[in-house]
């Protein structure tokens, strides 16, 4: 029998309840220090709302020198962990996972950012070619650069763990630094970091093994968008560049793959050649593949039902994520999209569509029930909340307290 996108399934030990993920959505609500403040907390945990969910975090910064855009979180400083603590606290109240994606701009960030936050010389990239013509060429980083921040990596997610993360996720996608080292439009290399499939490997491999080495396997995963023309990416073959690096990825044993599929409006209909299943045939069983570009509801479940039924997958969502805080309950029920308002995206700071969507009046209607009905002689609270709530993987028996902000 073919799986549904509403069968549980595993990353690592962690249980899921469905297939469906948050994906990570930049949203500029951080403060000028780059310091979560309480709307993310809600914002979070109302994505959380149907337990059992999936949840990766915006993109957030390893390092001042990984850093170049304003009101962006990071994950560098005792407080930016705080922060997060509050943020996973939230997420694990309402019974759901959340990974942290770590982030390196490289070529993308703005100069005078990163400069200020980090020094004179960091904005660099794995080469010295600019976004554009006519921009300013980035600095190639050294032997010792890359070192380091290949540390950057290992302390964030060390800080993701102390913070209360499930896991983390390496940010290797859209055009950013390890992106950057892994395409040879922007790769020109000719030493042990560039020149060959192999060489541009190099970078993200380094960075996944340390990662994995300082908090564990099961708690990794990584993004790739192979096929993506974003911030003027796409090398000419990328199929022979990415297969090598996912056959080095594999060795790791990783908690999951994420990948961006080369989909147009969420329809599969694409040439061959720009296709996931080279990469997929690659990773095998390993561990769960999440795929985003794009997807509806419908080309969702059919993705999971039919298309790639050898394939342990999940689907990500974002921009529906953000104006439904309970998408997999009404993707599960057949319930109506909220549509999501494309101005309030990057809204610095305000709650403008951020956390004020609003949940359907059938999940509203579900969350009223109140124990007014539980009869603590007959059933225990774990058992009634088991028996009503079937999707409560996370819960453990506590009081009433515990399960407040789900039932109520």
């Amino acid at each position: 029998m073919s799986p549904s996108l509403f069968d549980p399934i595993h990353i690592g030990s962690i249980p899921l309840s469905h297939r469906v993920a948050m994906a990570p959505l930049t949203r500029y609500r951080a403060n000028d220090a780059h310091v979560h403040t309480s709307l993310a907390t809600e914002y979070y945990g109302q994505r959380a709302s149907v337990s059992g969910t999936l949840l990766i975090t915006e993109a957030t910064f390893i390092s001042p020198r990984a850093s170049g855009y304003a009101n962006v979180p990071g994950i560098y400083n005792k407080d930016q962990i705080a922060a997060w603590k509050n943020v996973t606290d939230a997420v694990h109240k309402e019974g759901s996972y959340i990974f942290c994606q770590l982030w390196a701009l490289g070529r993308t960030a703005k100069p005078e950012i990163v400069r200020k936050e980090a020094g004179e010389k960091w904005f660099a990239s794995s080469s010295s070619v600019p976004m554009e013509a006519g921009t300013e060429e980035p600095r190639a980083l050294d032997e010792e650069d890359i070192r380091g921040l290949v540390g950057d990596y290992v302390q964030a997610a060390k800080n993701a763990i102390e913070a209360g993360f499930d896991g983390v996720e390496i940010h290797g996608a859209n055009g950013y630094l390890i992106d950057q080292f892994i395409q040879d439009v922007v790769n020109k290399r000719t030493d042990a970091w560039g020149g060959s499939v192999e060489k541009r490997s190099r970078f993200a491999l380094e960075v996944a093994k340390a990662v994995v080495e300082a908090v564990g396997s099961e708690k990794v995963g990584i993004r790739l968008s192979p096929f993506s023309t974003y911030q003027g990416m796409k090398m000419a073959h990328p199929v022979p560049q990415f297969s090598h690096l996912v056959e080095g990825l594999k060795e790791l044993k990783l908690g999951y793959l994420h990948l961006v599929e080369s989909r147009i409006s969420g329809n599969a209909d694409v040439e061959t050649t720009e296709r996931v299943e080279p990469l997929l045939k690659i990773w095998g069983k390993t561990s769960p593949v999440l795929l985003a570009g794009g997807f509806q509801p419908d080309s969702a479940k059919r993705a999971v039902e039919k298309e790639y039924t050898g394939q342990d997958v999940m689907i990500v969502f974002g921009r529906h994520f953000i104006s439904n805080p309970d998408l997999p309950f009404r993707i599960e029920k057949g319930i109506e999209l909220t549509k999501y308002d494309r101005d309030t995206f990057y809204k610095t700071g305000s709650p403008d569509g951020y956390v004020d969507y609003p949940f359907s009046k059938e999940w509203e209607a579900q969350s009223k029930l109140s124990f007014e009905c539980y009869d603590p002689t007959t059933v225990s609270i774990k058992d009634f909340v088991f028996m009503h709530y079937p999707r409560m993987n996370g819960f453990d028996g506590g009081n009433s307290a515990d399960i407040g902000p789900v039932l109520m």
